[in-house]
């Protein structure tokens, strides 16, 4: 038994080399990849967030409890983006 263990791994050794490099560049570039990709569907989200027009809105409170006067279920959310009772903040000191 101890023998024909000895001889695979004779017979693997010289292939040992290619495989291990081939082995690690493939694991260099998945991890790349996936960098990559998580990368890219962050500025996608980040854009999307971007588009959500709440902090502008004279509704808007700002606390926690209550976001938006009018309608609080969707405030700071992707529904928000084309709310139809969206009313841009005219004098800042006021809210």
């Amino acid at each position: 038994m101890l023998e024909l263990i000895s001889f695979l791994l004779h017979g693997i050794q010289p292939f040992l080399v290619p495989i291990c490099f081939v082995v690690a560049w493939t694991v260099t570039i998945l991890v790349v990849l996936s960098l990559w990709m998580a990368a890219r569907d962050s500025v996608t989200t980040a854009k999307l967030m971007h588009q959500i027009p709440c902090t502008g809105c004279q509704f808007f409170t700002d606390n926690y409890r209550l976001k938006c006067t009018v309608r609080p279920s969707i405030a700071n959310t992707e529904e928000a983006i084309d709310c139809s009772d969206y009313q841009p903040k005219t004098n800042r000191y006021l809210y």
